[in-house]
């Protein structure tokens, strides 16, 4: 057969049903095939961005690789930002690139470049990918593809990348395959999880402000039921990373919140509180932790397992550490029966923060509407939704700090990337992902324009996709920074920036929208936004300019010194 015909038909065994591609030159024979093939939903986008970030969230809603095709040169180049954020979240996605005819390339000549639009996309995304391959030859095509699949998924998912030239694409091969890829020996995690186990229980026993943090690695490795369920029996209270927003839902009884540099005051109190704590399949960095790690370890015991052995004993050094997939952590562990602290006092000692302090109450004689109190009235209107897709800036840490997930509800935003204009084409990736389910698109003016461009994609496509523009007219986030270090000289963040219309941009597009500016006009824009729940609708909500996100952990000071310091009997 055909390589092309092997990649079609290769991907569709993978159990991969959906596409996302911008069509280009040096991948139309791969395009064309798998669209006689059939049997794979191909999703154009209108940038290549734009479609490395779709295949990003299908692949963190279905845990099955991502697929983003592009064309060679600036179509390849353009895939880099999706890649990266692959990388760093650990999501598996498996990026095809398009090249010039093997004779069109210059090989180890020094000339820059040979074939029109050549680029070696290969040497430039290796620091960002598990694995790279640059085909020379069809009989390369299977087992590169099988390595690839395998390691994007296996050990700490991440992104690979198969560059092919053109004319190989047309070339035939046989469907022999080298099965030469080495498998991790665990034959002795078992033993080493009881032992761990055991360890963690006895400081449990001995511990009176338990807690745990938890990670995406608990989602990646399909243990959020498994997870739950030990958390319960335990009575640990658990604070969330924000990539682990999503792993305990909103009103579950253990939870306490989401910690960080904009952390739930609350949520930081107990992380810096805490006595024993135990990390699930998050990296502790520095946004988590604060650049003072030695107050951060003071007087508290860490057990920190994770699915990379180079995370554990990283920035933090003496903890308990487990290299383990949390999924097997899970299945070995063994729990007592004698009951445990039931920790009463503690969650009482947190639940006091809480109240002194709710997210709501940040804010403080503010203009217009309080973008913490829509993200609550905005999650209970959404139940509908099967996810929630955040951009980067004021927006992401809003809704962070104040989303009401349901625990049929995914939570995805750019971590390690943080990548502006993400949200957009997440948005559209997690709504094929879920079946077309409506999604909420949260975003930014900054970073909404950045993607602009992908409502073609979602009116085209007919997705019920419901976006939220929280509009304060400003790069918001650097917009604060500048206010607290550069003496609010506003430079390329309010002077020398705009805007456009929303409402109309979204209507140009043939999508219904609507714009809010005062408080008593939330419940009417929301019930706007959700008058018909099968259609996309545009939401413009006008933040004012100087609104910003609070708390904010202090540079260089402990995560429980968060700004604006108020002057209270407790001592942060």
């Amino acid at each position: 057969m055909k390589v092309t015909t092997y990649i079609a038909n290769f991907l569709k065994e993978k159990g991969i049903d959906t596409i996302f591609e911008l069509q280009g030159g040096m991948i139309t024979r791969i395009i064309d095939e798998i669209n006689k093939q059939g049997g794979i939903n191909i999703i154009s986008m209108h940038h290549e961005q734009a479609a490395a970030f779709a295949a990003e969230a299908y692949a963190r809603i279905t845990n099955v690789p991502g697929v983003a095709i592009a064309t060679s040169g600036p179509g390849a180049t353009n895939l880099i930002t999706g890649i990266g954020s692959c990388y760093f979240d650990s999501v598996p996605a498996i990026f095809i690139t398009g090249q010039v005819n093997l004779d069109e390339q210059k090989k180890d000549k020094i000339t820059r470049q040979i074939g029109f639009q050549e680029t070696d996309i290969v040497s430039i995304v290796k620091p960002i990918t598990k694995a790279a391959f640059a085909i020379t030859t069809p009989e390369e095509i299977p087992d590169a593809f099988e390595i690839a699949f395998r390691r994007c998924s296996s050990g700490r998912p991440g992104p690979v990348l198969i560059d092919i030239p053109m004319d190989i694409q047309d070339m035939d091969i046989s469907t022999f395959l080298l099965d030469n890829i080495k498998k991790d020996d665990n034959s002795n995690i078992s033993n080493q999880i009881a032992n761990y186990n055991e360890n963690f229980i006895q400081e449990l026993k001995k511990s009176k402000k338990p807690l745990c943090l938890v990670g995406r690695g608990v989602r990646v490795a399909g243990a959020i039921e498994q997870f739950l369920n030990f958390v319960d029996i335990l009575h640990l209270p658990v604070v969330t990373s924000l990539l682990g927003v999503d792993a305990i839902p909103y009103n579950h009884s253990n939870r306490i919140g989401f910690i960080g540099t904009y952390g739930n005051r609350w949520a930081n109190y107990a992380l810096g509180n805490c006595d024993l704590l135990l990390v699930l399949g998050s990296r502790l960095d520095l946004r988590q932790t604060g650049v003072d790690v030695v107050s951060f370890q003071k007087n508290k015991k860490i057990f920190h397992i994770d699915i990379e052995e180079s995370e554990l004993n990283n920035r933090l050094t003496n903890c308990m550490t487990l290299h383990s997939d949390l999924s097997d952590f899970f299945k070995h562990i063994i729990i007592p029966n004698q009951p445990f602290n039931n920790n009463v006092e503690w969650f009482s000692e947190i639940r006091k923060r809480y109240e002194l302090f709710p997210d709501t109450n940040e804010l403080k004689g503010i203009k217009g509407i309080n973008p913490n109190k829509f993200i609550h009235l905005l999650s209970k209107s959404s139940l509908q939704a099967g996810a929630f897709c955040t951009d980067v800036g004021n927006n992401q840490m809003w809704s962070a700090q104040s989303i009401e997930l349901q625990s049929s509800q995914c939570f995805l935003s750019a971590g390690g990337m943080g990548a502006m204009g993400y949200s957009l084409p997440a948005a559209i990736g997690a709504s094929f992902a879920l079946q077309n389910k409506p999604v909420i698109c949260i975003s930014g003016d900054g970073g909404f324009q950045i993607n602009i461009q992908e409502l073609q994609t979602i009116f085209r496509n007919k997705l019920p996709i419901k976006i939220v523009i929280l509009n304060n007219n400003s790069l918001g986030m650097i917009r604060q920074f500048q206010d607290a270090y550069f003496d609010s000289c506003y430079k390329s963040t309010v002077w020398g920036y705009s805007a456009p219309d929303f409402v109309k941009v979204a209507q140009a597009y043939n999508i219904e929208a609507s714009s809010i500016e005062n408080s008593d006009e939330i419940e009417i824009g929301l019930s706007k936004l959700w008058k018909n729940k099968e259609t996309p609708y545009l939401l413009n909500v006008i933040i004012d300019v100087h609104t910003n996100v609070y708390p904010k952990m202090m540079y260089g000071s402990p995560i429980t010194k968060m700004e604006p310091e108020f002057i209270t009997p407790i001592n942060y």
